[in-house]
């Protein structure tokens, strides 16, 4: 499988930055993962930080390629919501912080995702979006329910409220797990937050993304998203994948020893403690980041 990456993050009228992504690369496949933290309480880029590199640490020692993938994000969602609260309760935050949460995983030719929140998941093929994630969020239930149109949504003064999140509040999210899809040569996979979809549709969106060079193509979209809601542009985060090619690679030699570690080690018969392990992750973000929680 070979593919082209493309990235691009914008601040928009914010006076921070609480969106973080990574794409995970490994010989089996690629690991896809972004989060939009929560505004309006302090804490939000940590806790987005804390489900990025948990998502790494988790992929990269996985027995891999990942079986029952969409029950392993899952699983990376409400991992990181335990270590939230554990880690807001041991240092007496006063708040949980939260985020959203899109994960997909590429690998065989197939695509597995799970999310929390608006943060969205799109499937483009050939420019036309045929598939994309549903939003927890308050308008989109009112326009499940056919209280108010799709247009309607966009001016809706509670746009912006999600129904489902990591973090902010004890109960675990219901997190919504895809079914899979079968990809093809030239297939496009675009995860981004809501500051880039509240600007652009999903047509604009997969006409903007058709070009040679996808990173050029994601900062061009997260451009137009910016001016277009100026002065009230949010965040942008876009993490976009083009599937090239679906032969397989040869076999490398091993490029994570520490991978290979912990495999060796489950192998043997020895279950480390994942929550203590994803706690010890979001102490060392909060050690690093923690000025910014007094702020």
């Amino acid at each position: 499988m070979e593919y082209q990456l493309g990235q691009a993050n914008h601040l928009g009228n914010r006076n921070s930055n609480q969106d973080r992504f990574a794409a995970v690369e490994t010989d089996e496949g690629v690991l896809l993962v972004l989060a939009d933290g929560m505004g309006g309480q302090p804490g939000g880029d940590l806790a987005a930080q804390s489900l990025v590199d948990i998502a790494r640490d988790r992929y990269l020692n996985a027995n891999r390629p990942v079986r029952q993938a969409g029950h392993f994000l899952a699983d990376i969602i409400r991992e990181t919501h335990g270590a939230l609260l554990r880690a807001a309760a041991d240092r007496d935050m006063g708040n949980i912080p939260g985020t959203t949460a899109v994960l997909c995983l590429i690998q065989e030719g197939h695509m597995e995702w799970a999310h929390v929140g608006d943060s969205r998941l799109y499937l483009f093929r050939g420019g036309v979006p045929v598939f994309r994630t549903v939003d927890h969020s308050y308008v989109e239930q009112l326009y499940q329910q056919g209280v108010i149109s799709r247009s309607e949504q966009d001016s809706h003064p509670r746009r912006n409220h999600v129904t489902q999140c990591i973090g902010c509040l004890p109960q675990e999210p219901e997190v919504e797990v895809g079914k899979g899809k079968l990809l093809l040569k030239d297939d496009v996979i675009l995860l981004c937050s809501d500051g880039l979809w509240a600007a652009l549709d999903d047509g604009q969106l997969g006409a903007m993304l058709e070009g040679d060079s996808l990173d050029e193509m994601a900062e061009r979209m997260a451009t137009r998203a910016e001016q277009l809601a100026y002065p009230h542009s949010d965040n942008i985060s876009i993490l976009a994948l083009r599937l090239t090619s679906l032969e397989r690679r040869a076999a490398p030699k091993p490029k994570n020893p520490a991978g290979s570690k912990a495999q060796a080690a489950k192998a043997a018969g020895v279950d480390a403690d994942k929550l203590k392990n994803a706690i010890e992750q979001i102490e060392e973000v909060l050690r690093t980041y923690g000025d910014e929680l007094k702020r």
